[in-house]
């Protein structure tokens, strides 16, 4: 005589939710769902970008430290010094810009437009300053007598700093049309990678700024 097949017990609505969490958690993405990358394509071209420039600047200062070495004095005591005061309050307001663009991708990751325009504007207004007051710096050191030929120490002071001055303004345009993108509300809490990008950028010239202003300011 056949015997009756066992009967299913139905499942809980607690280990529903257990295996829907399994599911989630450790078997992929829900069917429908496409899994997203932890980093986008362009979050990684930009990161090349990043890494590509700051080996120039590896380089760079790996010049810097073989002339110092091979140089009596450094910098050569017939060159003016280099405003260290003035450059510590510029630093301090690079580094602040990079707190006013953090909070700008606070900002629209919250939804909150009113809030990204003005970090925005700050962050680029911070940047302006601080490449006028560098301007004005370098205007009295060329007037001393710091020039791109006067010794080695100048060319090389000039070719670091400038360059990172140019990223600066590199840094400051972009933050200028990522702001007009703004005003027309193309971003969204979950749409801004224009300003993740941007954001990316201008936390690096802040952190390369650091570097420079260490080794050449303050060493």
């Amino acid at each position: 005589m056949a015997t009756a097949a066992p009967r299913q017990q139905p499942i809980s609505a607690a280990a529903n939710r257990r295996l829907t969490l399994v599911h989630r958690t450790g078997g992929g993405p829900p069917p429908g769902e496409v899994a997203q990358p932890p980093v986008s394509n362009a979050q990684l071209g930009v990161l090349i970008f990043i890494a590509f420039e700051a080996m120039i600047f590896v380089g760079l200062l790996a010049s810097y430290w073989v002339l110092r070495s091979a140089s009596f004095a450094w910098p050569p005591p017939d060159m003016p010094r280099l405003p260290l005061a003035v450059t510590w309050v510029n630093t301090a307001i690079l580094l602040f810009s990079g707190f006013t663009m953090w909070r700008s991708v606070v900002a629209i990751r919250a939804g909150d437009h009113n809030a990204l325009r003005s970090a925005l504007l700050a962050t680029a207004v911070l940047g302006t300053v601080f490449l006028v007051v560098q301007g004005s710096e370098w205007v009295r050191l060329i007037q001393q007598g710091l020039t791109l030929s006067s010794s080695s120490f100048g060319s090389i002071f000039y070719t670091m700093i400038g360059l990172h001055g140019l990223h600066v303004v590199g840094a400051v345009v972009w933050l200028l049309a990522v702001l007009v993108v703004t005003q027309r509300r193309h971003y969204t809490a979950r749409r801004h990678a224009g300003v993740i990008l941007c954001a990316m950028y201008w936390y690096f010239v802040c952190a390369l700024w650091v570097v420079l202003f260490a080794t050449v300011y303050l060493s």
